[in-house]
């Protein structure tokens, strides 16, 4: 499972502790804007050599790594954490965690200081949204009051509105490892980055705009970075374990949303939970948290989902991810124009309507868990027409050549998948979005397939994390020498680590799953309400498993009708293509305003 997990951090995941200076009010505002408060301006843990600036956050210094492991650990540990204590320590160097740490002796200031507040406007469905914009960290403490991680967020909540009631929506990306730069940014915030309509990436500089599908319409939001994450720190490595591993996780994320709506009187409002990708695992596992400790949802989205890891990871003894990522790469073929010219034809009819089913995605959804299912069950005992029958099929379906089929023995995984589709254009399809396509990032013959970096994370990173730079400092007023970590790997801290450890007889599973607690948190609410979005070209989180996820949940019949999907012509980020992310707010207000409990 450590290796499963380091390569969904890596897929998953998308691509820097310095200093924090006094807000000064910026001439390009956005709109009418007030600072209330200044954004954090704690001083640092170790003095630092007069040549440089004081530091909010600075890496530890030498001397200060060598402090012992007792130094290192908090005031007050979990029952899991004193557990662990009681195992033969290891060597610094080999309890660094799944995350790639290179660093595990640092230490932050755990101070907290004001958020930046500042006030804004933006038009959307031709209604003009008077909002302000709350950016800070929020302190995540231990039993005895301890900060042991501060949590980095930015909060839009409309004025005028009673927001004892006002639906209330949590909302992050996942990774594990990955900042909520991406929804922010991309789809939830009232200000977005400009890509080109279809979600490529423009010349720079790039630049921000009003974004007409924000949902804050219907729903106050509040983006949150995982510790480790953006600007969200652990207080030290100790308190980095005990954050950075899918328990810990789900722990952070609860406290947070409690010392949320505690701070700001949000007790009677609706609550939603928003997560994409490992967002999801986090989303389904915080649902079933919080409930058992009395604090309810009304609804959980989940985009782009991932909550059985199992139907996640290829490997020779592991067929079940092959069948349900049959109709993601026949979406993804005819994109590239690479499927027949009847079965490009018959796709073509089903552009007009995106609500509406698309039947040959349907006949490669039906074929793909029946006859082919049950030929990778057979494996050699196919006779050679049979076997032929299914090479067929499946080169029909992939786009891919009967020699790539048969030389992968039928089984396509991603990164085949990536590597041989538009191999004679010399181009790899993307992996978190199939319609992105770029030249191999090494030389030809330097890699095998499935290696290198993703094409859509290449044409995303930069300008997202460019706007976002600009328009949290000149914008929200909020600036700060740290480096932003769209991905925790980037720091050398990063220390997340998961063996799993979902129950089952004889022992518990090598692969994460988050079923249960979301099962005991859609049967204990018989209210909660769950929408389940998907991308036809996400190949990180193919949408018929997710499909197939929920369908293992077994559900009575009553509570099956609490969970909805909806479909979208787009990759991974659904909201990169601009029609989807029309769709996306669409669906999400409509899904707000039906399950709210006016």
């Amino acid at each position: 499972m450590k290796t499963l997990a380091i390569v969904l951090i890596c897929v998953l995941a998308l691509p820097a502790i310095a200093q924090q200076s006094t807000p000064q009010p910026s001439s390009s505002q956005r709109g009418r804007r007030t600072t209330q408060q200044s954004p954090p301006a704690a001083q640092p843990a170790t003095p630092q050599p007069s040549s440089t600036p004081s530091s909010t956050e600075p890496e530890a210094p030498a001397a200060t790594r060598q402090m012992s492991a007792e130094q290192q650990t908090p005031a007050r540990e979990s029952e899991r954490e004193r557990e662990a204590t009681t195992r033969p320590a290891q060597p610094e160097a080999q309890r660094g965690g799944g995350g790639g740490a290179t660093n595990t002796t640092f230490r932050f200031d755990m101070k907290e200081t004001a958020p930046s507040v500042t006030h804004h406007q933006v038009t959307v469905n031709g209604r003009a949204l008077h909002y302000t914009a709350t950016a800070g960290r929020m302190p995540i403490k231990n039993g005895e009051g301890t900060t042991e991680a501060l949590m980095f967020y930015v909060a839009y909540t409309l004025d005028g509105t009673d927001t004892a009631t006002r639906p209330l929506t949590f909302a992050y990306n996942g990774g594990p490892g990955s900042a909520t730069i991406w929804l922010h940014m991309g789809a939830l915030g009232p200000r977005t980055v400009v890509m080109g309509p279809q979600g490529f990436m423009p010349q720079p500089p790039f630049r921000v705009h009003d974004n007409p599908y924000t949902p804050l319409d219907r729903s106050d939001v509040v983006l949150i970075d995982a510790v480790g994450t953006g600007w969200s720190r652990a207080a030290d490595a100790a308190a980095a374990r005990k954050y950075q591993n899918p328990e810990g996780d789900i722990e952070a994320f609860g406290e947070f949303i409690r010392m949320y709506i505690s701070r700001n009187d949000r007790w009677g409002s609706p609550l939603y939970l928003f997560g994409e990708s490992y967002g999801t695992t986090r989303s389904a596992g915080v649902a079933g948290y919080l409930q058992g400790r009395g604090i309810i949802f009304n609804g959980v989205g989940l985009l782009s989902m991932a909550l059985n890891f199992q139907a996640l990871s290829f490997s020779p003894s592991n067929d079940v991810p092959y069948p349900w990522n049959i109709p993601t790469y026949t979406a993804i073929a005819y994109y590239h124009h690479k499927l027949s010219p009847e079965l490009q034809k018959a796709i073509d009819a089903c552009q007009g309507d995106p609500d509406a089913p698309c039947p040959p995605i349907k006949q490669a959804e039906q074929w793909a868990i029946t006859d082919y299912a049950a030929a990778l069950a057979r494996g050699d005992s196919m006779s050679a027409q049979e076997r032929q029958n299914v090479t067929d099929k499946l080169s029909m379906y992939t786009g891919l050549s009967k020699q790539v089929v048969d030389e992968f023995n039928l089984r396509i995984d991603v990164g085949t998948f990536d590597h041989y589709l538009l191999l004679d254009q010399r181009l790899r399809v993307g992996r978190l979005d199939g319609r992105y396509a770029l030249p191999e990032a090494g030389f030809p013959g330097s890699r095998g397939p499935g290696g290198g970096g993703d094409p859509a994370s290449i044409e995303t990173t930069g300008p997202f994390t460019m706007t976002f730079y600009n328009y949290l400092r000149r914008e929200l007023n909020y600036k700060t020498d740290m480096p932003y970590y769209t991905s925790a790997q980037q720091s050398g801290m990063f220390l997340w680590s998961s063996a799993g450890a979902t129950p089952a007889p004889g022992g518990n599973q090598g692969f994460q799953e988050e079923i249960t607690p979301l099962r005991a948190a859609i049967v204990g609410n018989p209210f909660l309400k769950v929408l389940v979005m998907e991308g036809y070209y996400d190949l990180a989180t193919p949408y018929y498993q997710a499909e197939y996820t929920m369908h293992e949940l077994n559900l009575p019949a009553g509570y099956q009708k609490n969970v909805s999907y909806e479909r979208y012509w787009s990759g991974h980020m659904v909201y990169l293509e601009q029609k989807s992310h029309a769709k996306l707010q669409k669906d999400w207000d409509t899904f707000v305003e039906e399950t709210q409990g006016k």
